[in-house]
């Protein structure tokens, strides 16, 4: 496994350009699909499929429902490529090399991003099986100083200080609501918070999450949001909320990843039709 605390320009070349020799398309929207949502991938039509180790430099997951690989075809009119399934902090990688994948997407000419995730909900009005558009994150990790803009700055793609202020575009939220609406499919709204693991949270925690205005907790998605503004990607973030965070416990709750991946399983369909939607309106 990679150590490198930093990613070069000359690697997100190499890892571009083994994508382009692969195949003709020329994607215009990326699609990372979180634990348990890789069927969406399966919706795309004519892909060019690319296991992430032909990739050179490409992180790879090694945690289940993360398929691996990446699927680049139509969906809905549009050209997009597909993450399906990505690397984690918690696996040992560095923010920098978790975030690869977007440097590649915007070398390869990509200008909007929709990022998905399973995660824990705190906001009480939620239940399992609901869908969060993100609104806004709390950003732990990156506060604590594991920022995948650490070291150099690449000016050519973006400011030393990029702003957070609407990480997720506001114009492609509300296109998200009435694609919703229109589809009859409940769409929750809130704040994500972005915590490494790989250990879930405890219940001390979650009422401190819960205190500062925390909605739903994950492990993913943060980094990829922040270098994608970074490089003037416009991002859609969406939760799949596949346990209720338990702030009081009684011995007998408990919150297992097969939970997580059997929560997905259902969401997928809903989720399916949400982002075939919003394509449809790009």
């Amino acid at each position: 496994m990679m150590n490198n605390e930093t990613i070069t320009p000359e690697q997100i070349q190499a890892a571009a350009t083994a994508v382009r020799q692969k195949t003709n398309y020329q994607p215009q929207i990326g699609l990372v699909l979180g634990s348990g949502l890789s069927g969406l991938a399966d919706a795309i039509e004519n892909p060019d499929i690319i296991p992430y180790h032909d990739i050179p430099h490409w992180p790879t997951s090694t945690v289940p429902g993360h398929s691996g690989r990446l699927v680049i075809g139509s969906l809905e009119g549009k050209t997009v490529l597909v993450q399906q399934g990505r690397a984690h902090y918690y696996e040992g990688y560095s923010p920098a090399q978790i975030t690869l994948p977007v440097r590649v997407m915007h070398a390869l000419g990509v200008k909007t991003v929709i990022l998905t995730n399973a995660a824990g909900g705190i906001n009480r009005s939620f239940t399992p099986g609901d869908i969060m558009l993100i609104s806004d994150h709390l950003n732990f990790v990156g506060i604590a100083g594991h920022n995948p803009l650490r070291g150099p700055n690449d000016d050519s793609i973006g400011p030393r200080f990029p702003d957070m202020t609407l990480a997720y575009d506001p114009e492609l939220r509300q296109l998200a609501r009435k694609t919703a609406e229109s589809l009859g499919i409940t769409l929750q709204e809130g704040v994500y918070a972005y915590v490494a693991g790989p250990s879930f949270e405890t219940p001390a925690e979650l009422r401190f999450l819960h205190t500062i205005g925390a909605d739903a907790v994950g492990m993913s998605t943060v980094p990829s949001v922040i270098v994608a503004r970074h490089a003037g990607i416009r991002v859609l973030g969406i939760s799949t909320i596949t346990n209720k965070a338990i702030l009081h416990p009684t011995p007998e709750d408990m919150v297992t990843h097969e939970e997580v991946l059997e929560t997905g399983k259902i969401v997928v369909p809903r989720l399916t039709a949400l982002i075939r939607g919003i394509l449809r309106q790009l």
